[in-house]
């Protein structure tokens, strides 16, 4: 396990991040099957035991994750997420199973500077397979944003990256200061659109990560149109504090699926450690990263 260090000050705060709480879900194997929405109590059901409430925190692990998974699948840095609310939610817990959760929320745009407020609803159905990463996640949002605008800023972006004449090979992004130049924009949003993907697959009931930082990039020439690169970035674990580096090869071209390859340093399985999406290629260079 890496040594607990200080992390970086994120770009943002807001909703999605709220301040970390000592992590209570162990708890919720105590609960009865069946969880009454949030904040109401159930009518009594002879056949059942009592209903129970659902805590907030689940509801927005559930909410996180999904929106993690809707990020990966929509494969537009343009498009990009957060969360705003959660709203309402169920929940469902078999203890030798793992906990399915019905929830209802709002998001906003991932760059504060597009001033458009909340973007609607998502609703998701999570199940969380015991303390297993990589939730099983049906997702639904409204009010998406215009589809021909998402599509031009990808593709400004998409020129931003093919027109780099040097390609970093170094790079902190944000700096120490928590702050993103504008021209290193489109790699940061490119990086956490990837992110998005390993977050999701390392989610579990009780674990919970966002990007705190790039440390490194490195941009590969390629044969075919696409966007080819990989990067380090350290995630931050919310229960324990703990930071973690994680190497990620992503592919992408504007509205094409996205393909991720990665590699965390975590006290985990190597099947548990890293995924492929969408038949990722990467380099042989970092096949043994």
């Amino acid at each position: 396990m890496q040594p607990r260090r200080q992390p970086p000050p994120a770009p943002r705060s807001g909703p999605g991040n709220p301040r970390p709480t000592a992590p209570l879900l162990a708890l919720l194997l105590l609960l009865a099957p069946v969880v009454a929405p949030a904040g109401s109590r159930g009518a009594e059901d002879p056949g059942q035991p009592q209903h129970a409430e659902v805590p907030r925190r689940l509801l927005q692990q559930a909410a996180r994750a999904a929106l993690h998974f809707f990020n990966f699948r929509a494969g537009s840095p343009s498009a990009l997420r957060v969360l705003a609310e959660v709203q309402e939610g169920r929940a469902w817990i078999n203890p030798k199973e793992g906990c399915k959760v019905d929830v209802v929320f709002s998001t906003e745009h991932y760059k504060p500077e597009e001033g458009e407020g909340h973007l609607g609803k998502c609703s998701a159905r999570v199940f969380f397979k015991n303390q297993k990463p990589r939730p099983a996640i049906n997702v639904t949002c409204t009010r998406l944003i215009e589809k021909k605008k998402r599509q031009q800023e990808d593709y400004l972006l998409y020129k931003q990256m093919k027109q780099l004449k040097n390609p970093l090979e170094t790079v902190s992004i944000p700096d120490n200061h928590g702050h993103i130049d504008p021209s290193l924009r489109p790699i940061w949003d490119l990086a956490f659109l990837g992110s998005s993907y390993v977050m999701w697959q390392m989610t579990t009931q009780v674990s919970h990560y966002y990007l705190a930082q790039l440390t490194s990039v490195r941009q590969w020439k390629t044969n075919d149109d696409t966007i080819d690169f990989d990067y380090t970035v350290l995630l931050h674990e919310l229960s324990t504090q703990e930071i973690i580096p994680c190497r990620i090869h992503l592919v992408w071209y504007p509205g094409k699926p996205l393909k991720v390859k990665y590699h965390c340093q975590e006290l985990q399985t190597p099947e548990e450690a890293s995924g492929t999406e969408e038949g990722s290629a990467v380099p042989t260079e970092l096949s043994n990263f």
